[in-house]
């Protein structure tokens, strides 16, 4: 069948979550339910979109269970989509509990000119003030229009777009909870169409192979008290580790010793656990300050939020990346101007 050139075509791909879920028997509790198809018909309004709109289901999943290599075999075939010029752009609806981590995956993994927009809900569509369709509708003008292509992938939620590398769920509940401490929004979705504000920085791209290969990698946030016994006996078992610091990256002086010689045999990452803002290389000189920790070979996160220093790492050790090349890829990830000059 020959593409209608005159408008735009955009695929709809469901994984599950809160958007797709309804009320189950006999506790009343929702569960995944919904296909791509049933959450379009929940919004006529989409047929006032001049788009033509494509679905798949590509998993039922609350977003809780999905996995690296469901990320990993979803990017795979929507770099297939994006080369063969099927389609303009793509929705991935899923679930909210993890879409600030899939939604930065899919950005190292996914590098077409088609846009790719994340989206999901906050609230079950049996409950009033379901938000799932009025962010179906948003993410499918973001990803229709033009001024999205070669954006790469974008988060739209409550009518607001965002970095993926800067996006944060910051809300147990509400319906606004997507934000982004450090930049705010990109723009905004107003009578219909994309406003934007400014643009992503551009990401390095670490994938130039398979990940094919084992690794694992751990998070491990800095707490008072705590003396890194727990952490002594985690390091040793994983590949690559992140170091979730106090403020712009210090631990407990008593960790300083572990992760010394933790650095010598893998990756160990150095980032913030507040939320925003970056660690920094050379303020603090104390024992288990940035300075110290960065001077016994750690690796600073920048910009980047554990979670997705979690990711990056994960990505880079799975495609075989040695650590000058683990560092090189951190040193711009970290920065607010990712991959330019």
């Amino acid at each position: 069948m020959t593409k209608d050139r005159t408008r735009p075509t955009v695929v709809v791909i469901g994984l599950g979550g809160t958007i797709a879920m309804m009320p189950s028997d006999p506790d009343g509790a929702a569960r995944p339910a919904l296909s791509a198809e049933d959450l379009l018909a929940a919004v006529p309004q989409l047929d006032g979109t001049d788009v033509d709109i494509q679905t798949l289901s590509f998993a039922s999943k609350p977003g809780a269970s999905l996995t690296l290599d469901d990320i990993d075999s979803l990017a795979n075939r929507l770099r297939a989509m994006a080369g063969e010029g099927a389609v303009d752009g793509i929705v991935v609806t899923q679930g909210t509990d993890t879409l600030e981590e899939t939604a930065y995956l899919l950005s190292l993994l996914y590098a077409e000119q088609a846009p790719l927009v994340v989206t999901g809900a906050m609230r079950a569509p049996r409950l009033a003030g379901a938000d799932g369709p009025a962010n179906l509708l948003a993410a499918v003008t973001v990803a229709a229009s033009p001024n999205a292509r070669g954006l790469g992938v974008l988060v739209v939620f409550n009518d607001q777009v965002f970095d993926p590398a800067r996006v944060r769920k910051s809300h147990s509940t509400s319906t606004s909870a997507f934000t982004a401490p450090d930049t705010g929004a990109l723009g905004i979705v107003a009578e219909g169409a994309l406003r934007l504000l400014a643009v992503p920085a551009h990401k390095p791209r670490p994938l130039a192979a398979t990940l094919d290969r084992p690794a694992r990698v751990a998070l491990y946030p800095a707490t008072l008290g705590d003396d890194g016994t727990l952490l002594e006996v985690l390091v040793n078992q994983v590949d690559g580790m992140v170091i979730a610091g106090f403020g712009v990256g210090h631990v407990p002086e008593t960790w300083v010793p572990v992760l010394a010689e933790a650095a010598q045999r893998i990756p160990v990452v150095l980032a913030s656990r507040t939320g925003a803002g970056t660690t920094l290389t050379h303020a603090y000189g104390f024992d288990g300050s940035e300075k110290d920790l960065l001077s016994r070979g750690l690796i600073g996160a920048g910009h980047l939020d554990p979670y997705k220093a979690r990711h990056l790492l994960t990505v880079l050790l799975r495609s075989g990346a040695g650590t000058d090349v683990i560092r090189a890829t951190f040193a711009p990830a970290g920065t607010t101007a990712e991959g330019r000059g």
